[in-house]
């Protein structure tokens, strides 16, 4: 199996803290060389420290924030003047939790610039170097949403939705040059979004956060939640050669959670 990712560039976005960092982790594991690009400068030479670094790869950061796009376009263009990307992982933390029936449409609006619109700036301005190149990977990071909205992720359930229907149409216009689309879809993984899900929800109900815990627990099949880095893999085996012909799919990395096939 060829897993190998030396001499590929990987754009990894959201990558200071979480599941980006744990992709981009994994992705250099396999020699990919990596651009970390969150909006915080000192989280992301943090991170940057984490990273594997053999010889040949030469990994650096970009500063640039989703909800200010004009960032995005700026730290893009900057990127790709100096060297192409082959692999291209979207990821930006989810909208705030709450019922969809009273959400304001500005929080509508905020999502969808930032995920949607987000990852569609990234995407087009890396395609034509994908395509030259004859090989590409976009994977978005978004969640088991996808497939059954979660209770009490309105705004998010709405715009996972959203763009997951993006990439799967995309993914049909790219693949003759050589370019996958695929979504990894979290389920609960310790990360800071799950700690505050956990929180608010214990909060609005007034019961205590291990009480909180347990319930979701309860509700995985392998009993625990996900680890960054198990998320990771699956984003770096898509990434790879090995997955070639595999385009325009969701992948739940849930422990079984997700009660559909």
């Amino acid at each position: 199996m060829e897993l190998s990712l030396e001499g590929k560039v990987a754009l990894v976005n959201g990558a200071s803290a979480g599941l980006g960092l744990a992709s981009a982790i994994e992705l250099a594991q396999l020699g990919a060389t990596i651009i970390l690009m969150a909006r915080n400068e000192e989280k992301l030479q943090k991170a940057l420290e984490q990273l594997p670094k053999p010889h040949f790869q030469h990994h650096r950061i970009a500063v640039a924030d989703m909800s200010q796009l004009e960032t995005v376009s700026i730290a893009v263009e900057k990127i790709l003047s100096e060297q192409p990307v082959h692999i291209l992982v979207n990821n930006t933390g989810g909208p705030a939790a709450g019922p969809v029936h009273t959400a304001e449409l500005s929080a509508f609006e905020s999502a969808f610039r930032q995920h949607l619109l987000g990852n569609h700036l990234l995407a087009t301005s890396v395609l034509p170097g994908m395509k030259a190149a004859g090989y590409g990977r976009i994977i978005n990071i978004i969640s088991t949403s996808v497939k059954v909205p979660l209770k009490g992720l309105g705004v998010s359930n709405t715009i996972r939705g959203a763009v997951g229907n993006w990439s799967k149409t995309l993914a049909t216009e790219v693949a003759a040059w050589g370019i996958t689309v695929n979504n990894v879809l979290p389920g609960a993984t310790e990360t800071e979004r799950l700690s505050s899900i956990i929180d608010g929800k214990a909060a609005r109900t007034g019961t205590q956060v291990d009480h909180v815990r347990n319930e979701m627990i309860d509700e995985i099949p392998a009993a625990r939640f996900g680890k960054p880095l198990e998320v990771g893999a699956a984003v770096a085996f898509l990434a790879s050669p090995a997955a070639a012909y595999i385009n325009g799919i969701n992948v739940p990395v849930d422990g079984g959670r997700t009660p559909t096939l």
